[in-house]
């Protein structure tokens, strides 16, 4: 009996139907979870061997590079995979690679710090117990 074939590294990529089940965490707006989240998402990314789409270290051997463009759109759809629908329609824009969205993703979240933590200030500030648990209150 022959022994199966080995899978190439970078074919592995195609065997994820569910990113989901390896990134467990929804990219969220309100959820403070990008470290979080990009942490996941890049060790996920690194064990199937395509980090280079996010970190530009892979790049085409040229113009027409058909398994380079195949394996960054599986990426693309591992990063819209895993945003929340309102993260999804703020940051998204047709074309571009999954290095371009995951700029964009970082640049949404790193240069709203300021912006964001003025807002949940208010929002602690105005924030009412009413019925709510303690628990849910913090």
């Amino acid at each position: 009996m022959a022994a199966p074939a080995a899978v190439a590294p970078l074919d592995r990529v195609y065997g994820v139907t569910n990113i989901k089940t390896h990134v467990p965490l929804l990219l969220d707006l309100d959820d403070g979870n990008y470290d979080a989240w990009r942490e996941l998402f890049m060790t996920h990314c690194q064990s199937f061997d395509v980090a280079g789409h996010l970190n530009g270290t892979l790049l085409p051997n040229n113009d027409d590079d058909e398994a380079w463009t195949k394996r960054d759109g599986v990426v693309k759809l591992w990063i819209y995979g895993t945003l929340s629908k309102d993260l999804f329609r703020s940051t998204f824009k047709t074309g571009g690679t999954a290095r371009e969205i995951w700029i964009r993703l970082e640049t949404f979240f790193r240069d709203n710090k300021e912006a964001r933590a003025v807002q949940l200030d208010h929002k602690l500030r105005t924030q009412e117990i009413g019925d709510l648990t303690i628990h849910a209150y913090c």
